[in-house]
């Protein structure tokens, strides 16, 4: 019987649980692939780092859900990877990929933190949060071991305090001048930049090996977003003559056998858009340049 001092789940707390569970089902095989293919013995450290962590919270979540009485999740499984399948990515783009599954896990368990309350599940969420800042602490120091890691730009520093006095600090229609970029309107676009070639990369590949015509297309199509979506960023930063992230060896080689299954790959783009949107939306209420909203 649940009692004030060991309560049942909430439903914030489940559909954390839940989400959590099927994410990291599908990031431990994954990350078993990318094991199978990696050749730099200091990226395989990071990408070891990241299976360990997600196998620890499937095993987590599974028995939590075992004693609550609630039904374990229909995740991913050894089913949907094939090891044996040639490589599809270079160690470099394994790199760029894990360091943002580390951002991507910060914003999310942020927000499961928020809205937990059983200490049980405040306190692994509370882990869950600072492991994956040591994830991509580590995946950044590999970066700039290797000199691959492309800082935002710099600008001038501030020298005095200023205040907005008018609404012209929100232009940017297309018969207004436009005020320069502020540092918070900067930060966002090189972030969705940046975030944008990662995906750019993941679903070119996919696009190559996906069994299905019609999740081909849907990868196609994504491949497209992404890129235009990067030309976008790319133009408005280069506008105000400012430096955009630099392109890395992501391209994915010319295999044709998928490592995953469609399932799995439909699954990793659905939630990476999702993602996304939450960004978007972040960039939008932090943005105050009309042409950026």
């Amino acid at each position: 019987m649940n009692t004030q001092s060991n309560p049942g789940l909430t439903s914030a707390e489940i559909a954390s649980l839940w989400s959590n569970y099927l994410s990291d089902s599908m990031a431990v095989q994954t990350i078993s692939y990318t094991l199978s293919q990696v050749e730099d013995e200091d990226i395989r450290s990071v990408l070891q780092l990241a299976l360990n962590l997600s196998q620890q919270h499937v095993q987590f979540i599974q028995n939590l859900f075992t004693n609550e009485q609630i039904a374990v999740p229909n995740g991913f499984s050894a089913k949907d990877v094939n090891l044996n399948a040639p490589r599809l990515y270079t160690d470099d783009f394994f790199l760029l990929y894990i360091q943002n599954l580390g951002k991507l896990g910060m914003t999310t368990y942020t927000m499961a933190l928020s809205n937990a309350a059983r200490s049980d599940i405040v306190q692994y969420f509370k882990q869950n949060l600072s492991t994956s800042a040591d994830l991509l602490d580590q995946a950044t120091q590999v970066k700039l071991t290797k000199g691959i890691f492309s800082r935002a730009p710099y600008i001038p520093k501030p020298e005095k305090v200023e205040y907005i006095n008018d609404q012209h600090y929100l232009s940017g229609g297309w018969f207004s001048d436009k005020r320069p970029l502020n540092a918070i309107e900067i930060t966002n676009l090189y972030y969705n930049i940046e975030r944008n070639r990662v995906g750019t990369a993941l679903i070119m590949g996919f696009s190559q090996v996906a069994q299905s015509p019609e999740v081909r297309k849907y990868m196609v199509r994504g491949r497209d977003i992404s890129e235009k979506h990067v030309n976008i960023f790319n133009k408005i930063m280069h506008n105000d003559h400012l430096s955009t992230p630099s392109v890395w060896d992501a391209q994915p080689t010319d295999s044709s056998e998928s490592p995953f299954s469609d399932k799995l790959m439909m699954f990793h783009i659905t939630t990476m858009n999702t993602a996304g949107i939450g960004q978007y939306g972040a960039a939008i209420g932090s943005s105050q340049r009309t042409d950026l909203n």
